[in-house]
Parts: structure tokens; sequence; C-alpha cells
């Protein structure tokens, strides 16, 4: 996408779609499949939306994933004991989502694994469905760390909160 169009879906897009496309009823649904995905392994799960990047962002040439690496950063999901943190970030002015892992589960989960996830969830928000494609994306997370991660149900700190944040 050239500069100039994505200063203008920057500029003008989505912004105002932000509380629409995840309003508090949802994001209070959300908290609670984060919560309860996370009693079944050892990782944590962030989530993210962003209605857009600044001009400066942009113009200087910020990728959606720099940015997503910057709110990993920002919101502490490298701060886990078994480094096993995950963020998805959805930027909707662009359209587009990014997982970004922890090392602890990024090294036993492929890439191809995260993407897969996010085209699936890509795909459901193309169709207005925010509802499902979040819930299904948070539940397939959920999934692949609970494959590697389980957790032994006896320690299992809540180490990062579980509600979305709106950027």
């Amino acid at each position: 996408m050239a500069r100039i169009e994505r200063l203008a879906r920057n500029l003008f897009g989505a912004w105002f779609q932000l509380r629409r496309c995840f309003p508090s009823v949802l994001l209070d649904e959300m908290a609670v499949a984060i919560r309860d995905g996370e009693r079944r392994h050892r990782g944590e799960l962030r989530f993210a939306v962003e209605s857009r990047l600044s001009p400066t962002a942009v113009w200087t040439g910020m990728t959606a994933r720099q940015r997503a690496q910057q709110v990993f950063a920002r919101l502490g999901v490298w701060d886990t004991e078994l480094n096993t943190g995950v963020l998805v970030y959805v930027l909707l002015a662009e359209r587009r989502i990014e997982i970004v892992a922890d090392r602890g589960l990024a090294a036993p989960v492929g890439r191809e694994a995260w993407e897969r996830i996010g085209v699936a969830m890509r795909a459901a928000f193309a169709a207005g469905r925010w509802r499902e494609g979040s819930l299904e994306g948070i539940a397939a997370i959920h999934a692949l760390a609970a494959e590697h991660f389980p957790s032994d149900g006896r320690d299992n700190p809540d180490e990062l909160p579980d509600r979305p944040v709106l950027l």
C-alpha cells in the first residue's frame, strides 16, 4: 500500500468505528473468554485494538507489525514467568491483525499457525462479525497455548490483565 494511501486511511478511515466494532459489552465478553481460557494453560493473552496510526508513524513507514511489537512491549506482554505472552493487535484503519508471541510460545508454535488465526479473524471482521472473529481468535490462541503449555491446575497465576485495551 502506497504511503499516501496509508496516510489517507489512517487519517480518515475507521477511527470513528472503534466503539461500534468493539463496544463495551463485547470487551466484557472477550475479557471473560480470555480469563476462562487462560485457566487451561500457562500462557497470557492480551488483546489490543487501535483505530489508526499517527500521521508521523505512517509517514516514517511504521508497519502494523512494528506497531504491534511496540504495543507488546508497552503492555508488558513479554513480562511473564514462562515467556508465554501473546498479543493480538488489531489496526482498524488498515484492516490488519498482528499476533505477536513471546519466545516461550513462538518457538514451539510456528509463525504459520499465528497467521492462520489472523486470516480467520480478518475474514470474520470483513464480514462485520466482530464478536465471532474476536472470540474465535481468542479460542484458537488458547488451544495452541494449551497444547504447548497446559496448566497443571496447581499454580497458574493470572499475570496480565484480561480486558482488551482500546488504544
